[in-house]
C-alpha cells in the first residue's frame, strides 16, 4: 500500500497532534455518555471500574495505538490497513486492519447527524424556542418533533433537522479538505482550548452562582449532594459484571481506542516524535473533560433540579434524553438561560466535530493510500458516500437503526480491533521490537509493569469483554429478537448495508493493490 501523493501533509507542532487526538477523544460521550452510564451503575460504584478499565485498558491502547501509527506512517501508511502489514507480512493482515477503516467510517455515519443536532439547539437556545417547554413531556416532544418521529406545528417535517445535518456535514468535509495542518489541526488547536473554556463556565455557574431567588433556597446544597453520588460509592454494586463491562466499555469509546483514528493520526508523526508523552497528555486531556467537567455539569444539575431517584429513571432512557430534554429545563431555571442553552448545545457541536472528523480521516486517508488519489477527490468521494449511506440514520431513526451501527460500530468493532492490534503488537510483531519502539524517542519511560499489561492483561481484558458481550448479546442481536416485527426490514437493510460496505473496501482495496502490483512487475521488465 502506497504513500498519499500529499504525504508531506503532517503536523506543525507536537502541541497540535495532542490536541487534535485529544479532541477525537473529547466528543459527546464525555458529557452525555459518561453522566449516563455513571447514574445507570450506580455512581460511585461505576467509578472504581472505570479507573480499573483506563489503567489496565485505556492507556495501554492509547499508547500502541500511537506507536503502530508512527510505526507504520513512517513505512508510507496513514491507515491501519496499512500498518498491520508492517507489524505482521502475512497477505490477509490488511484484511484485519480494515476494520480500523471501516469502524469510524460507520460511526460517522450515524454520529454527525447526531452532531447537528447540537448545532440545531445552539440556534434554538439564541432563538427561544424551546423556551415554552417547561416540563419533562413538553421538551421531549419537542426533541421528537424536530427529529421528525413525532410532527408538529412548530417542526411539521424534518425539514429543519436535515438543514443542520446539511451545514454539518458540509462544515466536516471542509475541515477534512484542508488536511492535516491547516484543516484538522487548526480546527482543534482553536475549538477544544473554547470547548474547555465554556465547560468551566458552565461548572462555575452551576456550582456557585446558584439559582437566583428564594424559591430555590436548597440549591447549591443539592448540587453538592449529586456530586457526592457521583464520588460516593456503593461497594455491594461491584459485585454486578454489567457494571464492569459498562466501565469497559466508557473507557474505550470515550478515549476513542479501538477505533483506527488515532493509528491515523500518529501515522503523520515525525519518527523521532515522543508518542509515550503524548498519548498520556491527550488520556489526561479527555478524562479532564469528562470525569471532571462532564461528570460536574450534568449530574450535579440533574440531581438537584430532580432529586437522584428522578435523575436515575432519565437516565435510564438515554444519553439523548439526558441532553437534549433535562439539560436544557434546568438550564432554564439559571440566570441568562438563553445564553447558557446556548453554551451547553455549542460546547458539544464543538466536541462533535472534533471527534467526526477524526472518524472520516481513516476513511479518507485510505483512498490516498490504496487508490493514490490527492486528498481533495479522496474528501470529495468520501463526502458522496457517507452522504448517502447516512440517510437510513436520518430517516429510519425510530426503527433502530442508530441502535444496530453502534452496536456493530461502535461496541463489536471497536472491541475486536483493540484485540487486534493488541495481539498483532504484543505476540506478533514481539513485546521486544515494541517495547523498543514505544520508548523511541521518548522522554518518558513507562514504567516496566506496563510491559506485563500491554502483553498479557490487555489482550486478555478485550478478549473478555468480546466473548461477553457476544455471549449476553450476539444471540438476541443477530436474530432480531428485542427489534419490534415492523422495524425488523429496516434493520436487516442496514445490515446488508454494513457488510456491503466491509465487502467493498476489502475488494477495492485487494484490486487496486493487484493492479499496482502488476504494474511494477511489467516495469520491471
Amino acid at each position: 500500500m502506497a504513500r498519499a501523493k500529499d504525504h508531506h501533509d503532517g503536523w506543525g507542532s507536537k502541541l497540535g497532534i495532542v490536541l487534535a487526538v485529544a479532541g477525537s477523544a473529547v466528543g459527546l460521550g464525555n458529557f452525555l455518555r459518561f453522566p449516563v452510564q455513571a447514574a445507570q451503575n450506580g455512581g460511585g460504584a461505576f467509578m472504581i471500574p472505570y479507573f480499573v478499565a483506563l489503567l489496565l485498558l485505556g492507556i495501554p491502547l492509547s499508547i500502541v495505538e500511537w506507536t503502530i501509527g508512527r510505526y507504520g506512517g513512517q513505512r508510507g501508511h496513514n491507515t491501519a490497513a496499512g500498518a498491520f502489514t508492517e507489524l505482521w507480512h502475512w497477505r490477509g493482515a490488511k484484511y484485519l486492519g480494515l476494520f480500523g477503516v471501516f469502524g469510524p467510517w460507520i460511526i460517522y455515519l450515524y454520529y454527525i447527524y447526531i452532531e447537528s443536532w447540537t448545532l440545531a439547539f445552539s440556534y434554538f437556545s439564541l432563538s427561544g424556542l424551546y423556551q415554552t417547554a417547561t416540563n419533562e413531556t413538553a421538551m421531549s416532544g419537542f426533541l421528537q418533533a424536530f427529529q421528525g418521529l413525532a410532527p408538529n406545528s412548530t417542526f411539521p417535517n424534518i425539514g429543519t433537522a436535515y438543514f443542520f445535518f446539511l451545514v454539518t456535514f458540509a462544515l466536516n468535509l471542509i475541515v477534512l479538505a484542508g488536511g492535516i495542518q491547516k484543516g484538522i489541526e487548526f480546527v482543534s488547536k482553536v475549538f477544544l482550548p473554547m470547548l474547555f473554556l465554556l465547560a468551566i463556565l458552565l461548572v462555575v455557574q452551576i456550582f456557585w452562582l446558584g439559582m437566583p431567588g428564594a424559591s430555590n433556597p436548597g440549591w447549591n446544597q443539592l448540587v453538592w449532594q449529586g456530586l457526592g453520588y457521583l464520588w460516593n460509592p456503593d461497594l455491594s454494586r461491584l459485585g454486578d459484571s454489567r457494571v464492569w463491562l459498562a466501565a469497559a466499555g466508557q473507557i474505550l469509546f470515550t478515549l476513542s481506542v479501538g477505533i483506527g483514528a488515532i493509528v491515523t493520526y500518529a501515522s503523520y508523526l515525525k519518527k523521532d516524535d515522543d508518542v509515550t508523552l503524548s498519548s498520556l497528555s491527550a488520556v489526561g486531556m479527555n478524562e479532564f473533560a469528562e470525569v471532571i467537567l462532564g461528570g460536574c455539569l450534568v449530574i450535579p444539575a440533574a440531581f438537584a433540579f430532580f432529586g437522584p431517584a428522578q435523575m436515575a429513571a432519565i437516565a435510564k432512557g438515554g444519553a439523548f434524553n439526558l441532553g437534549f430534554v433535562t439539560m436544557p429545563l434546568v438550564l432554564q431555571q439559571l440566570p441568562w438561560p438563553h445564553l447558557f442553552g446556548f453554551t451547553w448545545f455549542f460546547l458539544l457541536f464543538l466536541a462533535g466535530i472534533t471527534s467526526s472528523i477524526s472518524l472520516g480521516q481513516p476513511v479518507v486517508a485510505f483512498f490516498q493510500n490504496v487508490w493514490g488519489w490527492r486528498r481533495g477527490k479522496a474528501v470529495l468521494v468520501f463526502g458522496a458516500l457517507s452522504f448517502l449511506l447516512s440517510q437510513p440514520a436520518i430517516f429510519w431513526l425510530g426503527r433502530g437503526v442508530v441502535d444496530e451501527m453502534d452496536f456493530w460500530g461502535g461496541t463489536v468493532c471497536l472491541v475486536l480491533f483493540g484485540a487486534l492490534e493488541m495481539i498483532l503488537f504484543a505476540w506478533v510483531f514481539g513485546m521486544r521490537r515494541g517495547w523498543a519502539e514505544i520508548h523511541h524517542g521518548a522522554d518518558v519511560r513507562l514504567h516496566p509493569i506496563f510491559k506485563f499489561v500491554i502483553q498479557y492483561v490487555t489482550p486478555a481484558y478485550l478478549l473478555w469483554l468480546l466473548g461477553f458481550w457476544l455471549y449476553d448479546n450476539a444471540k438476541t442481536t443477530i436474530s432480531m429478537a428485542a427489534v419490534a416485527p415492523e422495524n425488523r426490514p429496516y434493520v436487516l437493510l442496514t445490515r446488508w448495508m454494513m457488510v456491503g460496505l466491509f465487502v467493498a473496501l476489502a475488494v477495492g482495496m485487494r484490486t487496486m493493490l493487484r493492479r499496482r502490483r502488476r504494474i511494477h512487475e511489467l516495469e520491471a521488465r
